[in-house]
């Protein structure tokens, strides 16, 4: 484990330069090769706005691996914040929390996964401390996505999203415990390679959506051509659905609730590791760890709204009709037929979740934003990622912007102390943001300190 001497006074005296800085960056929206730092530019508020345009070319003998170390997490560390928020630590040493999720009655479901668990902490009104915590069910495999169905105020299931399967749990208003045995709605999930299923339901409760990652980093061991021959595949699948051992992959899924009528609702999403509703609008978004390989700058990661039909380019193209150089010429039939995404973060960042804020706690100005938290590159020179950001949303469409919002997790240019993985909002208004790291759990509140 990488000690870090000094760093807590570091990281204090860090915290009130912040304040200055970010309220000259909130005016500033850095753009174009400026908008492509490491970790050492992270603040909150600084801002960056990423074009399609700005895609460097890729470069395959650029290729870094630059995996972080951990850091022991400074005594009396903290978060980096705008001025007025602050965060306090809910819970500490988890192994592996990743997606969180919060029920109706205001629990918080977290997704324990390299442990196969799922706990729950009750948090104190209007504080971090658990007034009450439980592990909900164990012997699960890697579970990540979790989902209350029918979605409102009186869910009778906990849905839960294996690496392998969806199942789910009785539930009633207030359960610590799971009072049943698993039920399997959902199994045959490919469950190689990229393993984070996340799950979420459509705001009637008609639609459950399962996204499926890739087995690979590009599909490099499916052939050129599937059984039966190309022409064939592409009359009688969706658009850009791929074949061999990656069939069935880098899609979202859709099936009704009871895990029956499977459908692809898109395809070419080579990971989407986090989705959620948006609620102003009712539309699916998900958020995207790109490929790996092409460079310290390509491709930008992403944040979508996932339109039904659509084909989003993994393998052959990424962000657009940019065509993989790996996969030059296999398939010049899917030119001018890839979606572009909504929202583009710089490459390698790792973005995991994604929640939308629609409470009552923060400022006005951040109601219908979303924030993605950023697991942390390693596929990158300069390190980058290990924060949580704010997507920036304007009468419920996105401008293209995103804001630093948390950050202060990185130690050196070899060291992390936390990565974050979760965001929710909470019931009272809080931002809620696991990390996994150090394994913490953190309430972001905004206004009088916590005492």
């Amino acid at each position: 484990m990488i000690r870090s001497s000094g760093f807590a006074a570091i990281a204090a005296a860090s915290f009130l330069a912040t304040a200055a800085f970010a309220q000259q960056a909130d005016q500033q929206v850095l753009t174009g090769e400026a908008a492509f730092g490491g970790w050492k530019d992270d603040r909150p508020g600084v801002r960056r706005l990423i074009r399609p345009q700005d895609l460097p070319a890729p470069d395959l003998s650029q290729s870094a691996r630059n995996s972080a170390g951990r850091a022991e997490m400074p005594e009396g560390a903290r978060p980096q914040l705008p001025p007025g928020f602050s965060a306090e630590m809910i819970a500490s040493s988890i192994y592996n929390p990743r997606a969180v999720r919060v029920a109706p009655n205001g629990d918080l479901f977290v997704a324990n996964s390299k442990a196969g668990q799922i706990r729950i902490f009750r948090l104190a009104e209007g504080r971090a401390k658990p007034a009450e915590k439980s592990t909900y069910a164990t012997r699960l495999t890697r579970p990540y996505g979790i989902a209350f169905y029918p979605p409102g105020n009186k869910p009778q299931w906990v849905y839960v999203a294996n690496r392998d399967s969806i199942v789910r749990f009785p539930y009633q208003d207030g359960d610590l415990k799971a009072s049943g045995e698993p039920e399997t709605i959902v199994d045959n999930i490919p469950s190689s390679g990229h393993w984070t299923r996340d799950i979420a339901f459509s705001p009637d409760g008609k639609t459950l959506y399962l996204s499926v990652g890739s087995g690979s980093n590009v599909a490099e061991d499916v052939e050129a051509e599937p059984d039966g021959g190309l022409d064939a595949w592409a009359k009688s699948t969706p658009l850009g659905a791929i074949w061999g051992s990656e069939e069935g992959r880098a899609n979202v899924l859709a099936f009704d609730p009871d895990g029956k009528n499977r459908r692809i609702v898109a395809t070419g999403l080579r990971n989407c590791s986090g989705m959620t509703v948006q609620p102003a609008t009712g539309s699916l978004w998900c958020v995207v760890n790109e490929r790996d390989g092409l460079g310290d700058n390509v491709p930008f990661e992403f944040a979508t709204e996932v339109k039904d039909g659509a084909f989003y380019g993994w393998p052959w193209y990424y962000i657009g009709d940019n065509e993989d150089p790996r996969h030059r010429g296999k398939r010049p039939d899917l030119a001018g037929k890839v979606t572009m995404p909504d929202v583009l973060m710089q490459a390698h960042s790792a973005p995991l979740n994604i929640a939308f804020y629609d409470g009552k706690n923060f400022p006005s100005d951040y109601q219908g934003d979303a924030f993605v938290a950023l697991h942390g590159s390693w596929n990158r020179g300069i390190r980058t990622g290990y924060k949580v950001v704010r997507l920036k949303f304007r009468d419920g469409r996105p401008t293209g912007e995103y804001e630093d919002f948390m950050t202060g997790f990185v130690v050196s240019d070899d060291a992390v102390w936390g990565r974050p993985a979760g965001v929710a909002v909470a019931k009272d208004g809080a931002l809620i943001v696991t990390e996994d790291s150090s394994g913490t759990i953190w309430r972001v509140t905004y206004g009088k300190s916590p005492s």
